[in-house]
């Protein structure tokens, strides 16, 4: 029996600074607890489910996270497909509640991403993971691989590089208008392509920023949600899937967001045209043009057109990434958890100027991992009723 339309969001947290070199990741996921469960009116009591992931936990970090809070949850997750993990957590903490497994899941994410100097896009992996031992001798990087991406999709389809910056340009604006936000000031198509190339044909300004960051999200039943300090958040679908598990994948521009929105949209029993706005992972600008073709909101090919000139910025039909996003907003490596806080705090509204009018049904979606090598997909469907 699915759990659609009974399982809601309960209370929301994102740590505020983008710059914390006094913090662990610890302690940002600890401050964000505290706010999550103040947001939800519940308390540390109230949590048996534990779910988290971050860049730097090992083996044991799920344990260690539930001594460092002073929980003994009766239920844990800490699995880790990348930026995706929290999208997909919300999914898992779903299934938990609805068989029983828990009742209060408390969802985490800390980093010191910017603080540490992590070098998150041009860096690469050992080459002793085989999923990279044909990638890594002949110098892949993350970068690299969603640049690849790109300029398959501009051979193919004949993409744009002015089109990818548009997407640049249409988040920034409303991250002009959030004040936690990283990078505020406005731009351009022009200041995009004139920012320096990075890997071709992706400009520094196509490129998330790095960021530290943290939060929180607090999943329980409907029927429990209800009856707490917030607007129950509805999760109407969620979708997981991975793709490209080798370079020479048949086709780059297919990715796993095709496979995961599928799955959102029938648990949901809704389809593109029903969603209001969207909060994409933009680790690159590559990124949103690619998921939104995936997903079903426009054709294969078009999503070049379907983004230029403020096709997906704020007060278009199909707003994306109301906050910022990564590419203007906040990245501390993974971004997952930022796109649930979004769409929550959107379908709550009362944002001000950047409030999405009429918001009433949201999509997340996460992509964790190198586009163009592996990579996993988690989609997730909200709605205010």
């Amino acid at each position: 029996m699915s759990f659609s339309g009974t399982i809601a969001i309960a209370g929301v947290h994102e740590y505020e600074s983008r710059w914390a070199p006094d913090k662990t990741s610890f302690q940002i996921m600890g401050e964000c607890t505290r706010e999550a469960l103040n947001d939800a009116g519940l308390e540390l009591s109230d949590v048996d489910g534990l779910f988290g992931a971050t860049m730097s936990m090992g083996a044991m970090g799920m344990v260690q996270l539930a001594e460092y809070l002073n929980l003994k949850p009766r239920y844990l997750d800490g699995s880790n497909i990348g930026g995706s993990s929290f999208v997909s957590h919300v999914a898992h903490a779903a299934a938990a509640i609805h068989s029983g497994l828990c009742e209060v899941a408390l969802i985490l994410y800390g980093s010191t991403a910017a603080s540490d100097a992590m070098a998150i896009g041009t860096g690469n992996s050992s080459g002793r993971d085989p999923g990279s031992a044909f990638s890594t001798p002949y110098g892949m990087t993350l970068v690299s691989s969603y640049a690849m991406v790109a300029q398959r999709h501009m051979h193919e389809f004949g993409t744009t590089t002015e089109q990818l910056a548009d997407i640049a340009v249409s988040t920034r604006h409303p991250a002009s208008l959030n004040p936690h936000a990283k990078m505020r000031n406005p731009i351009t198509r022009e200041d995009v392509l004139a920012s320096r190339v990075i890997a071709d044909p992706l400009h520094l300004l196509d490129c998330c920023i790095i960021s530290d960051g943290g939060g929180a999200v607090i999943v329980t039943s409907l029927e429990r949600a209800k009856d707490l300090k917030q607007k129950p958040i509805i999760v109407r679908g969620t979708g997981e899937s991975v793709a490209h598990r080798e370079v020479g994948a048949p086709d780059l521009t297919t990715i796993a967001a095709k496979q995961s929105g599928e799955h959102a949209f029938a648990m949901a029993g809704l389809t593109p045209s029903d969603i209001d706005f969207c909060t994409l992972y933009d680790s690159f600008t590559i990124t949103v043009l690619c998921t939104l073709e995936n997903l079903g909101f426009c054709k294969m090919g078009e999503g070049g057109g379907f983004v230029e000139n403020g096709g997906i910025a704020l007060g278009s039909k199909l707003p994306v990434n109301p906050d910022g996003g990564g590419l203007s907003s906040n990245h501390s490596g993974m971004r997952g958890i930022f796109l649930v806080i979004e769409a929550v705090r959107q379908l709550r509204g009362g944002l001000g100027d950047r409030q999405v009018e009429g918001a009433e049904v949201a999509l997340a979606h996460g992509t964790g991992g190198y586009l163009g090598l592996m990579h996993s997909g988690a989609t997730l469907i909200l709605s205010s009723s």
